[in-house]
């Protein structure tokens, strides 16, 4: 069978520029790759072919060959195979060179390196747990934290080199902190063993650090927990979490607020919830009572004469701020009516009569506990 143009199979014009064979071939390789087309047998015979003429079209000598002598150029005594010989068109060489541009993404390719160089490791992130008051999450604090994590190496600079050295370019993968292994019709890319992917090694490292760039120390932070903060609050720091290796850049502090549990108030979002215990006379005849307040004052309320225990009143604007501005949140009053107890004999006197008056005041009453008195009178006979 004759064979086809190559430019033809790439679908790109005769006299293309390099970077348009490559896009050609890129185009062609994605959509012919085996793995793409499992139910079109006849697509690894058209993939093989694309890569037979990129390896031929990428090469100047051998593109300036082809384009004089066609396929002639490779036959017989005039060069032999366009991959020097391999059944495949030296498949390794042609898919390698657009590897990256399909898989990159999937596989940590070359896409985001600059110069053949590999980006120093970012550190990572830190989580620290802060309790704080309620009254401190109500007026917000400047707070000074301890925290361990790992800083840079004063010694090397962050370098991991002794006397901050430069680390040198790792021979084994040339910068790109991966190395390839070919695998039938795929490439396989793997960490480098070398330098563990940085792509850099360090011939004589640092005593201080042993080469990390980075240290373990405990380092001390200002952090200003603002007003309104609730429990699960998180506050981000940014590069002030662990130090990257060899001098990458560092990771970020997350603090997470908690907010300890009040012996007098019970939060609910913006809002503060307080029992108040009141007397049996000052629940029958109303009047005002004092309560305090989360900042440190005291605030009054009016009772109205006849409450109940459980009866809810509402002072505004006296419960917690919004941690992003805005109105403050009200505090709920709950009144709790206290039975006296260590009654002297002059009080107990009191509320016979009192007892005996409601009962005439409320003869309906009367009867209905007149009647209970008796069935359990009865029961007891």
């Amino acid at each position: 069978m004759a064979k086809r143009d190559y430019y033809e199979v790439l679908g790109i014009a005769k006299g293309a520029t390099p970077e348009e064979i490559k896009k050609g071939y890129r185009v062609k390789a994605k959509e012919l790759h085996p793995d793409r087309n499992t139910d079109k047998p006849e697509a690894e015979g058209q993939f093989k072919e694309a890569n037979e003429a990129y390896e031929v079209l990428k090469d100047a000598d051998k593109k300036a060959a082809y384009d004089r002598y066609g396929h002639a150029a490779f036959e017989g005594g005039m060069g032999g195979r366009p991959g020097g010989g391999g059944g495949q068109g030296d498949f390794s060489s042609a898919f390698s060179d657009v590897f990256d541009d399909l898989f990159g993404d999937f596989m940590g390719g070359r896409g985001g390196q600059q110069g053949g160089g590999r980006r120093a490791a970012r550190g990572s992130d830190l989580r620290f747990n802060l309790r704080v008051s309620l009254e401190d999450a109500f007026a917000g604090l400047q707070k000074s934290i301890n925290v361990p994590t790992s800083v840079a190496c004063d010694s090397c600079s962050g370098s991991g080199a002794e006397g901050g050295a430069e680390p040198t370019t790792c021979p084994t993968c040339s910068g790109m902190g991966k190395v390839r292994a070919q695998q039938g019709f795929f490439t396989v890319e793997r960490t480098c063993p070398t330098c563990s992917g940085l792509g850099q090694i360090i011939k004589n490292p640092c005593k201080s650090c042993r080469g990390a760039g980075r240290v373990e120390k405990d380092r001390s932070l200002s952090v200003n927990i603002p007003a309104g903060v609730e429990t699960g609050t998180r506050i981000r720091l940014a590069g002030e979490g662990e130090a990257g290796m060899r001098g990458g850049p560092s990771g970020d502090l997350y603090i997470f607020i908690e907010v300890q549990e009040h012996e007098l108030f019970e939060r609910d979002g913006p809002n503060l919830f307080c029992r108040v215990p009141v007397t049996m006379g000052s629940a029958a005849l109303g009047g005002s009572i004092e309560v305090p307040t989360i900042d440190g004052g005291r605030g009054r309320v009016q009772v109205p004469a006849g409450s109940q225990s459980g009866r809810q009143m509402r002072l505004r604007g006296k419960g917690m701020p919004h941690l992003r501005g805005g109105s403050t949140g009200d505090m709920i009053i709950e009144l709790a009516v206290e039975t006296p107890v260590n009654l002297t004999s002059r009080q107990k006197e009191i509320l016979r009569e009192f007892e005996e008056l409601s009962e005439e005041n409320n003869p309906e009453s009367s009867s209905f506990f007149s009647s209970v008195k008796s069935f359990w009178d009865s029961m007891k006979g």
